[in-house]
């Protein structure tokens, strides 16, 4: 049996939502709000969440009137999200290397670091290839990175957590030019470990990525509120670039 990839097993664990189900969902409201208003997205726009997870962003996207398609890896993640369908907001399984619906969305999205999962660069640039086809004519994509460069400012970590009577223990470090953070599950007397790995992709690579795919770049920002991106300070990276004419 061929082995898992790392993201269909941690993805696709209950231990992960557990992790981080302390996420803010007001930050992701707010930045969903804030994106709508500077691109100026109108009620007859189509929308694809890719990577969506378990579906808040495409929930709130969906709450202010847009058509949406969540797509994702993870069926346990897809099967919760199913339950807020409606007419204009749908969810399915899908690999984000792959194609959705060609020359059919206005907008994609790909947030909160979902990229950069796969050890072969070519897979990275399949899912930059799969949004321009996606994409109709001057569409724009909207990728959420973390800033690779102040993480590794300070690139060792290590805490130990309990939630709900489970405890897990997370490290993360650099390792070549990839992020790992290694989770281990205790679970009364059952252990599991699990790992995510990010390609540490810094800013300059990104905008490189994303051109050398027939992409115009728009706008950088550091953060959910839109600020400008300085790689010394920001958080994140969040590159909006429009699709050129083919």
């Amino acid at each position: 049996m061929e082995k898992k990839e790392w993201f269909e097993e941690w993805f696709d664990s209950p231990y992960y939502d557990m992790l981080y189900q302390h996420r803010d969902e007001n930050e992701a409201a707010n930045f969903i709000y804030n994106l709508v208003k500077r691109l100026n997205i109108k009620p007859n726009h189509k929308i694809l969440d890719l990577a969506c997870g378990k579906g808040r962003h495409s929930i709130n996207l969906n709450k202010l009137g847009f058509d949406v398609i969540g797509v994702d890896l993870s069926k346990r993640k897809i099967g919760y999200a199913k339950q807020f369908e409606n007419k204009r907001l749908k969810f399915q399984l899908g690999d984000m290397r792959e194609v959705v619906h060609e020359n059919h969305f206005t907008h994609v999205f790909n947030l909160f670091t979902s990229f950069g999962y796969f050890s072969n660069p070519l897979d990275n640039q399949k899912v930059i290839q799969s949004v321009y086809k996606s994409l109709q004519p001057n569409g724009i994509f909207v990728l959420d990175f973390l800033n690779a460069t102040k993480i590794k400012v300070d690139s060792f970590s290590e805490k130990n957590l309990e939630i709900n009577n489970v405890n897990f223990k997370v490290s993360k470090s650099i390792q070549g030019h990839e992020i790992v953070k290694k989770i281990k599950v205790l679970d009364k007397q059952n252990q599991f470990q699990f790992e995510e790995r990010v390609t540490a992709f810094n800013y300059r690579e990104l905008i490189d990525l994303i051109s050398t795919s027939n992409f115009n770049i728009i706008y950088s920002f550091g953060d959910y509120y839109l600020n400008p991106f300085n790689e010394d300070t920001s958080e994140r990276v969040i590159i909006v670039a429009n699709k050129k004419g083919e």
